[in-house]
């Protein structure tokens, strides 16, 4: 039997660099969804499809291949046979996936992906809707957030790091609307499951979230 840790909670939370940080220590698949999405996004992009153009995107998402492999123990995310782990980090990828992920035609085929691997390996699995639609019997569920301040200045340092000019009202703005557009979308919305524990990251150092964490887990 596998083992499942589901990670979910609003952008900027830090669940991606949680969940790798367990997955290595706990010697598990790390399965970053949003890097899916990301990457189904980055594809209607670059096929100069809008986001509020629905149909195409129903249409086109079937024609999108996105394949998840390990390489020296690191995700790489492939788009039509490309690495793209670099360039979906970008906003503009990142505001239309926002978008488009709540397509019932791009969840359903993501969602089917990730599953079956669940099903074959021990995973720890982050997104927004992990403990409640993807894998809703996973052993241990975690809703990790923080104030919107704090997932603001860590976005603002990581852009700067990488010598991106930006503003950190502006990037506190756009989290609190993708906030308020996952929260109150229709089709699988962010919000925390009945059975996950609540974990607020604003005053904690990564090693303390991956130790509660992994504190949690019953396996060996």
């Amino acid at each position: 039997m596998s083992y499942s840790i589901a990670i979910d909670g609003p952008a900027g939370a830090g669940k991606s660099t949680i969940a790798r940080r367990i997955a290595k220590e706990m010697k598990f698949v790390y399965v970053d969804t949003g890097a899916m999405y990301r990457a189904m996004a980055l594809y209607f992009i670059k096929n100069g499809i809008r986001p509020e153009d629905g149909e195409k995107i129903s249409e086109k998402c079937r024609n999108a291949d996105i394949t998840i492999c390990h390489v020296d123990g690191e995700q790489v995310v492939l788009l039509d046979g490309e690495n793209v782990n670099e360039r979906i980090r970008t906003e503009e990828v990142g505001n239309m996936a926002s978008v488009s992920s709540v397509n019932p035609e791009v969840r359903k085929k993501l969602v089917e992906l990730q599953q079956r691997l669940a099903r074959r390996v021990d995973v720890v699995m982050d997104g927004r809707d992990i403990g409640t639609c993807v894998l809703p019997d996973a052993d241990v569920k975690i809703y990790l957030t923080a104030s919107s301040a704090v997932r603001a200045k860590r976005r603002y340092e990581e852009l700067r790091a990488k010598g991106v000019e930006c503003d950190l009202k502006k990037i506190e703005q756009d989290i609190i609307e993708r906030d308020e557009r996952d929260m109150n979308r229709e089709l699988s919305p962010l919000r925390q499951a009945e059975d996950a524990v609540l974990v607020d990251s604003s005053d904690m150092t990564i090693e303390e979230v991956a130790e509660k964490i992994i504190g949690l887990c019953d396996w060996k």
